[in-house]
């Protein structure tokens, strides 16, 4: 979005980390649109990412470095230590004593994300005012879409951001993990973000 390339910000990296250092301490960072990229998916229809610049990327890291909270332990996607093979390999486990599972992929996860909703489950996680600006910033950056329209974001946290699978994993914790543990505690589950499977005994 800003034509700047990360040979061109490595170059004057120091200088480029301190502007935006005052720029986040003062108050007046606001994220530049990100850049909308369509990419095939195997059904045919095409994903819509949206890239944020080096900068904002760099940003975007901070925040998640001060939020990221603590999720349940069946929740795999986009988290340290752990990956989809860990996942199949629980699920695989769980497998041999319960015969039945669920499948489920929550369609649109990323693009349908409410806003005020996220923002308040942030809050149960976080007060530092700050954090919440700037992610709340973050969420309403427009997208430059492929055909050079700029779109107003009102929901969703797009795919491409690298604060953005640790604030679906926070959403889906909340509308799903909890839930499965307070409703059905005798039916383990794995989730990878967006996706996931429940073993059940009928």
């Amino acid at each position: 979005m800003d034509g700047i390339e990360l040979q061109e910000f490595d170059r004057d990296w120091k200088n480029r980390l301190y502007v935006l250092w005052n720029r986040m301490s003062s108050g007046s960072y606001y994220p530049k649109p990100v850049r909308g990229v369509e990419i095939p998916k195997k059904n045919g229809k095409k994903r819509l990412l949206g890239i944020p610049t080096i900068e904002d990327r760099v940003a975007q890291m901070v925040l998640r470095n001060r939020l990221e909270p603590m999720f349940h332990e069946d929740s795999y996607g986009y988290r340290p230590n752990k990956s989809a093979l860990d996942a199949i390999a629980t699920a695989r486990s769980r497998c041999f004593k319960m015969k039945w599972v669920i499948e489920f992929d929550i369609v649109g996860l990323f693009d349908n994300i409410n806003h005020e909703k996220l923002l308040e489950l942030i809050r149960k996680h976080c007060q530092e005012k700050w954090i919440l600006l700037y992610i709340d910033r973050c969420l309403k950056a427009p997208i430059l879409m492929p055909d050079k329209m700029l779109k107003k974001r009102e929901a969703g946290t797009p795919q491409g951001g690298v604060i953005s699978p640790v604030l679906a994993n926070l959403f889906m914790h909340y509308a799903l993990d909890i839930w499965m543990v307070g409703q059905f505690p005798k039916c383990p589950w794995e989730r990878y973000a967006d996706d996931g499977i429940i073993h059940c005994v009928t």
